[in-house]
């Protein structure tokens, strides 16, 4: 299998070069050349299968020079009770016959970018050997809050790699900016940055496309690399717990093979929700794609529209990870949709970055409509969805799960769809206790780490083990910049 640019559809790259590379040159994504398809009788083989053989056989439809060796010695080494603190990896809590949460924080860091990011830097030590790179790899990454501390947790101390992480100053919660700037390891930076995510990740495209910095970094040794999911290295591993929540979902008696499920995903750079759309280009039997936004609604907007339009006022919201104007993964789905046109899609892109704003064609707003259905909601509806779900079925939800899943009970009082439904659950509600212990009607003004305490006491829950032993953690990185500053500090770390 190759792999082009959504930018250049004439480029043929293999799976472990795209994974090095991170972004294409061009400042385009790479996706698959054609996309795989599942065996005729391949979800019920996957049913009998645990977690790590499911994301052996997933994976290995994509990457091609990967033996099923490597990839079963990644998978073990990924998705262990080392790692994660169930075997059962990303599983199912059912709250009703209609609908079922796909827990996706039970890994190092609580949250969904761990499923992926213990994953990635396997994949690219292993790439660094196929493709005979002598050069030592510094993965750059912006984060809105979740992406950076899995990252740096799955980098920490790898051979061969450094790994600097760009959050925004004041758009992440306390226990988030902490989980970073305690991060522990000797390849390791992390630094905050003036403004909004979308600033961040900015500052971080500009740094990869900017080629005279790339030929300085090349003669000291180092190439850059990106574990966003703008890397298909990190998108891939998300394609595989929709597959496994399905085979779940068979093995729980919930659904029979070949029923259709819908799938509601909370998002803001498009990315988790992109790996359902793969599920489904492949084959998983998934009706329709539930596109969850908060305040920050551009893709809400986009999907009912044809229009995506950034210029719009930018809200810090109580679900800080999806506070995102700019759905750089969004590109992928438009260029699959457009029938690999990099043409139309650089013409979008370059409208985009002239404007703030693009239209699709109408033949692309028809064929996202038919997958994707749209919807938002505010701090405030947030905060009802949290009390409400603990009240009602005792369960504990997260700021960003909520937004979910009030986008999925609009979504069924709207069109009536009782299709059992897999909403993602993307991180621990003792993430962001703050806003989870003030839905339940319990306001403190106290630090992050007190505050997990209060909400393990009036929830009844226990919290997970290394959000508690943050306690004992101090902060390392403190240093905050400009955007425009962010290239001296690349230059800092890894030359000066």
């Amino acid at each position: 299998m190759q792999y082009i640019s959504t930018r250049n559809a004439n480029i043929g790259m293999s799976a472990a070069e795209v994974i090095a590379m991170g972004l294409a040159h061009d400042g385009g994504l790479f996706v698959p050349e054609a996309l795989p398809a599942l065996k005729k009788n391949a979800v019920a083989a996957l049913a009998a299968m645990g977690y790590q053989q499911r994301a052996v056989y997933i994976m290995s439809m994509f990457l091609d020079g990967y033996s099923i060796e490597e990839l079963t010695d990644i998978a073990e080494k990924a998705y262990n009770t080392n790692n994660f603190d169930t075997p059962e990896i990303a599983p199912l809590h059912s709250i009703d016959e209609t609908a079922s949460f796909l827990e996706l924080w039970h890994g190092p860091t609580c949250a969904f970018k761990d499923m992926a990011l213990q994953a990635l830097p396997h994949f690219l030590t292993s790439a660094l050997i196929k493709t005979g790179e002598e050069r030592e790899v510094c993965i750059l990454t912006a984060t809105s809050g979740d992406t950076g501390k899995a990252a740096l947790e799955g980098f920490c101390d790898v051979d061969r790699t450094k790994i600097m992480v760009f959050f925004p100053k004041d758009g992440v919660s306390d226990i988030q900016k902490l989980q970073m700037t305690s991060q522990k390891g000797d390849n390791v930076f992390v630094c905050s940055v003036v403004g909004n995510f979308d600033d961040a990740q900015t500052g971080v495209k500009q740094i990869f496309s900017d080629e005279k910095l790339r030929e300085q970094l090349s003669e000291k040794g180092y190439f850059l690399s990106s574990a966003n999911s703008i890397n298909w290295g990190r998108l891939l591993p998300q394609i595989v717990y929709y597959v496994s929540a399905y085979c779940d979902l068979i093995n729980k008696g919930t659904i029979k093979n070949g029923d259709p499920i819908n799938i509601c995903v909370p998002t803001g750079n498009f990315g988790n929700i992109l790996a359902g759309f793969y599920a489904k280009s492949i084959g998983l039997p998934i009706n329709k794609l539930i596109c969850a936004s908060n305040s920050n609604n551009v893709l809400t907007d986009f999907i009912k529209t044809g229009t995506y339009d950034k210029n719009r006022d930018f809200y810090t919201t109580t679900s800080p990870s999806m506070d995102i104007l700019v759905s750089s993964n969004l590109e992928r789905l438009l260029f699959e949709l457009s029938g690999h046109d990099d043409g139309l899609i650089r013409k979008y892109m370059d409208s985009l970055n002239a404007t703030g704003a693009y239209t699709v064609n109408e033949i692309i707003r028809n064929a996202i409509q038919k997958d994707f259905v749209a919807g938002f909601c505010d701090d405030k509806q947030t905060a009802e969805t949290i009390k409400d779900v603990f009240f009602k079925h005792n369960y504990l939800i997260d700021t960003h799960t909520a937004v979910g899943y009030k986008v999925y009970r609009d979504y069924v009082s709207e069109t009536g769809d009782k299709t059992h439904t897999v909403i993602a659950s993307t991180a621990s509600p003792f993430k962001f206790c703050e806003a989870v212990l003030a839905a339940l009607g319990r306001n403190y003004k106290l630090p992050g780490l007190e505050l997990i305490e209060k909400l393990e006491e009036v929830s009844g829950v226990k919290a997970p083990t290394p959000l508690t032993s943050l306690k004992d953690q101090k902060e390392r990185f403190t240093q905050s910049v400009n955007k425009e500053e962010m290239t001296n500090v690349v230059v800092n770390f890894l030359i000066n």
